[in-house]
C-alpha cells in the first residue's frame, strides 16, 4: 500500500480499519463486519467501546453526554444528529448516555448536561457544555475537521445545512 492512510474504528464491531487518505471514507465499510464505517448518525458509546473509538480513530472523536430525562439533550439532540451527516468523516460523532454509562461520565467530569468533549487520539481537545445551535457547532468543529465547511452535495441524501 502506497501513500497516507488513517486508521478508522469501526461503530458497530470496534475493528481498526486502515483506509487510504485518498479515498472517500464515507463509503468505507469494515474488514471485519463489513458495516459501513461511517453512516450519518452518531453512535450510541458504552464503557466497553469509548476507549477504543476516542484512543485508536486518526480522526477526531465528538461526545456527547447526555441523558433522556434532559430538556436541553433533547433539544441539542436534532442539532448533533445533523451536524454529524455533514462532518462525517472526518469527525466521529459519539453519544453517551449519562445514566447508562454512569462510570464514563464520572471519569470525564461531566456535572452538567449537555456536555460536548472533542478527542484527538484519546486525549481531550475541547469542550463545552450546554445545547448548542448548529450554526455555533459548526463553527466550533471547522478547525478540528479536515475540511473548512460541510461539503453541500457530498452529504447524505435528506441532509440540509
Amino acid at each position: 500500500m502506497t501513500g497516507a492512510s488513517r486508521i478508522l474504528v469501526c461503530p458497530n464491531c470496534t475493528a481498526s480499519n486502515r483506509v487510504p487518505a485518498a479515498r472517500n471514507a464515507a463509503a468505507a465499510k469494515c474488514g471485519q463486519c463489513h458495516n459501513p464505517l461511517f453512516t450519518g448518525h452518531p453512535v450510541a458509546a458504552t464503557a466497553s467501546n469509548f476507549a477504543k473509538q476516542i484512543a485508536a480513530n486518526d480522526i477526531p472523536v465528538l461526545v456527547d453526554f447526555w441523558a433522556e430525562w434532559c430538556g436541553p439533550c433533547k433539544a441539542m439532540a436534532p442539532v448533533f444528529e445533523k451536524v454529524a451527516a455533514e462532518f462525517e468523516p472526518e469527525i466521529r460523532f459519539l453519544k453517551v448516555d449519562t445514566d447508562r454509562e454512569a462510570a464514563l461520565s464520572a471519569q470525564y467530569g461531566i456535572r452538567s448536561i449537555p456536555t460536548l468533549i472533542l478527542f484527538r487520539k484519546g486525549a481531550i481537545a475541547d469542550q463545552r457544555a450546554g445545547a448548542s445551535d448548529a450554526a455555533s457547532l459548526r463553527t466550533w468543529l471547522r478547525q478540528y475537521a479536515n475540511h473548512s465547511s460541510p461539503r453541500k452535495g457530498e452529504g447524505r441524501a435528506g441532509v440540509e445545512a
